[in-house]
């Protein structure tokens, strides 16, 4: 890593916290005095996205855009190789759409009212009835016209391939039935691995592929469902980023092993 790329990592890992708070407060600040507006709020965890890409020198390209009806929801599964996936998806992704996070993090001041702020969508992610709740009170949210980003790796690929998807978020797909638009990660894993806190920087591209309607998917579907996904997102993935042959055969973590 060359020295002005050390530096801009370092600056892009320190400005994490204070934009966070700056958009956090911008989109309370408007939603509740200004504009009033949610969807129009979108900007700035775009804003976020863009800034901390530029300052951590990673360039973003978006492939397939054309795929994507402006009017319509869709839920987008995607490969999880690293936090610039957050970051450039943020910045890029035009469609409006919202994130899905764990009620826990709607406890933090300002960044939680900062959340609901931009209409983020709280899941509950322990067991029992108050989590099923959550995750038909999501399917309806995303019913009713909000799109969403799921990874059904359901964490970070320590080495950047792809790995199995666990059903889960294949679930609320089917719960919520819009169609799924599988995206493929590719120069994330490369600006920033998992393990690391400073950006490297390059090239990122994020491709957008053909939406797959899940109306005619039940709930004893989700294997299939999420096998079809799994391969899908694969083909969008360059060499690197593509399971390795021999992880090729399993590529589905059933619900009962998701712990």
């Amino acid at each position: 890593m060359s020295l002005i790329q050390l530096i801009r990592g370092i600056l892009a890992y320190l400005t994490i916290p204070p934009l966070t708070a700056a958009v956090c407060l911008g989109a309370i600040a408007d939603v509740h005095w200004f504009r009033k507006s949610k969807e129009k709020a979108q900007i700035f965890p775009r804003t976020w996205g863009k800034v901390l890409c530029h300052i951590a020198n990673i360039t973003v390209r978006v492939q397939g855009k054309e795929h994507l009806d402006p009017a319509k929801p869709y839920i987008f599964i995607g490969n999880h190789a690293s936090m610039a996936d957050i970051m450039s998806f943020s910045g890029y992704i035009e469609h409006d759409y919202r994130w899905i996070a764990k009620k826990e993090l709607f406890a933090i001041p300002i960044f939680g009212p900062g959340m609901r702020a931009v209409d983020f969508i709280s899941i509950d992610r322990s067991r029992g009835r108050e989590a099923v709740k959550s995750l038909n009170d999501a399917a309806k949210r995303i019913a009713s016209g909000a799109s969403v980003i799921l990874f059904p790796e359901g964490t970070r690929s320590a080495d950047g391939r792809l790995q199995p998807f666990k059903t889960g978020a294949i679930m609320l797909a089917l719960k919520a039935g819009v169609d799924v638009v599988p995206v493929g990660f590719n120069g994330t894993h490369q600006a920033i691995p998992k393990g690391k806190l400073l950006s490297r920087g390059g090239d990122v591209v994020l491709r957008i592929g053909t939406p797959i309607p899940t109306k005619e998917f039940k709930a004893k579907d989700k294997q299939m469902l999420a096998e079809l996904l799994h391969q899908k997102v694969a083909e969008l993935l360059d060499e690197c980023h593509r399971p390795l042959p021999e992880s090729q055969n399993s590529p589905i973590v059933s619900a009962e092993a998701e712990g």
